[in-house]
């Protein structure tokens, strides 16, 4: 099976006379289409928001595109938030959600008014210590165990590091309340890259329960509960897309049968979704330099794992498509490869493709979150420039491609040779 690309053969043609591959080029029209159909999703919600994860994709021309359609941020660390304070973002534009945080990353975020997300009970302490409570605060609960749906395990919580227990989270909001917090909201994220439709509304339920609980047990409503990600996409083109409209109204049903007859109808839904908004309207461009016949058949590309780590690190599957070869026969079995010094430096082991001739051009589909935002600079390797392809069709740098200079310039070397 083929997945469509964003981008023609034609356009990458005319692309790459001005900005060599490899790059990485995101698909500003699918952007757009996507975080209007999220806003309908859960319009149902008068105070639903979506903080993207800006971990995902750290780019400012992108994250702008979002904040058109309302959306904040997600930060997880001091470089994220001063990014999103200097594109704008104020207050609760912002929500912090960090682990093991260092003090002057709590202050920072208290600073710009951020929601503060605490991971851990012991943080209620060191928060008021470093940089006091907030009057407005949320706090990350962990079930435990094994998350399921139906008889299928989804992810580990027990085995995961984030979040307060049930008991920690019950008697840290009594804390903080007595701390005087007036204002408070609750997160979870527990599984990771979900292609179902009823994920979202099975951990909707598992914390709106939880959410009842604790305003028995504390008298604390909470104004808001956000959901986190997991949304995912579907990588492999075999496979069935989320429908983000079903699932706003599973959450729905959901709320409506827990919250709402229990008078918390008025509680915010927030997502922090980084996968599901930005993936697959991303991909890496690349370009067949090489070809190798040992004991496998290898095509060697000038992108490598510093450019895209997911399958180097994960062995996670991304498609390739040969551009003008779509309708070929996929009768050749390769290995994509990098050049960096590491076997596992593969895009594709063992692939079917057409035959694939030095100088085609190969899109890497799905790298628009985790892709550039993961890339590292092993062997000397320089990141590679980020380009968007606009609605109008033409093409906007937006992230030029790192230089020599860059990669030396937190060396100093006035003394070196004294």
């Amino acid at each position: 099976m083929e997945k469509n690309t964003f981008v023609t053969k034609e356009q990458l043609e005319k692309i790459i006379e001005k900005y060599p591959t490899p790059f990485h080029l995101y698909d500003e029209k699918g952007i757009r289409e996507n975080a209007a159909k999220l806003k309908e999703a859960f319009s149902w919600n008068k105070g639903f928001r979506e903080y993207f994860a800006v971990k995902a994709t750290p780019n400012p021309y992108l994250i702008k595109i979002l904040a058109e359609y309302g959306c904040g941020v997600d930060c997880s660390s001091m470089t994220e938030l001063y990014m999103s304070d200097k594109m704008g973002f104020k207050g609760t534009d912002i929500m912090f959600s960090s682990n093991d945080t260092p003090a002057e990353e709590f202050v920072y975020a208290k600073e710009l008014g951020a929601i503060i997300n605490l991971d851990d009970f012991t943080h209620i302490e060191f928060l008021e210590k470093t940089a006091g409570i907030p009057e407005r605060i949320c706090c990350r609960y962990n079930p435990g165990g094994q998350f399921k749906i139906s008889t299928t395990i989804m992810d580990n919580p027990g085995e995961a590091k984030y979040g307060f227990t049930k008991d920690q989270i019950i008697e840290g909001y009594k804390i903080l309340k007595e701390k005087g917090v007036k204002e408070f909201g609750m997160h979870a994220f527990l599984a990771s890259n979900t292609v179902t439709n009823e994920y979202y509304p099975t951990l909707a339920r598992e914390l709106f329960e939880t959410a009842v609980e604790i305003k028995e047990k504390t008298g604390i409503a909470l104004s808001f509960i956000n959901l986190s990600g997991g949304i995912g996409i579907p990588y492999r083109p075999e496979q069935e897309p989320n429908d983000i409209l079903v699932i706003g109204e599973g959450v729905r049903k959901v709320y409506e049968e827990i919250l709402v007859p229990v008078g918390m109808g008025d509680v915010a839904i927030f997502t922090e979704l980084g996968r599901f908004m930005m993936g697959p309207y991303g991909c890496l461009v690349t370009k067949a330099v090489h070809e190798k016949h040992i004991y496998k058949e290898y095509i060697g590309v000038d992108a490598c794992a510093c450019n895209l780590m997911r399958p180097a690190m994960y062995g996670a599957y991304h498609h390739i498509t040969v551009m003008g070869k779509e309708n070929e026969p996929c009768d050749h079995k390769y290995d994509i490869t990098g050049s960096l010094c590491e076997n596992n430096d593969k895009f594709a082991v063992d692939r079917m493709l057409p035959k694939i001739d030095k100088g085609d051009l190969l899109v890497i589909h799905d790298t628009g979150a985790h892709g550039y935002a993961m890339g590292y600079n092993y062997n000397g390797k320089l990141k590679s420039a980020e380009l968007l392809l606009q609605e109008d069709g033409d093409v906007k740098l937006i992230r030029r491609a790192e230089t020599i200079k860059d990669y030396l310039a937190t060396l100093d070397f006035t003394n070196m040779f004294d």
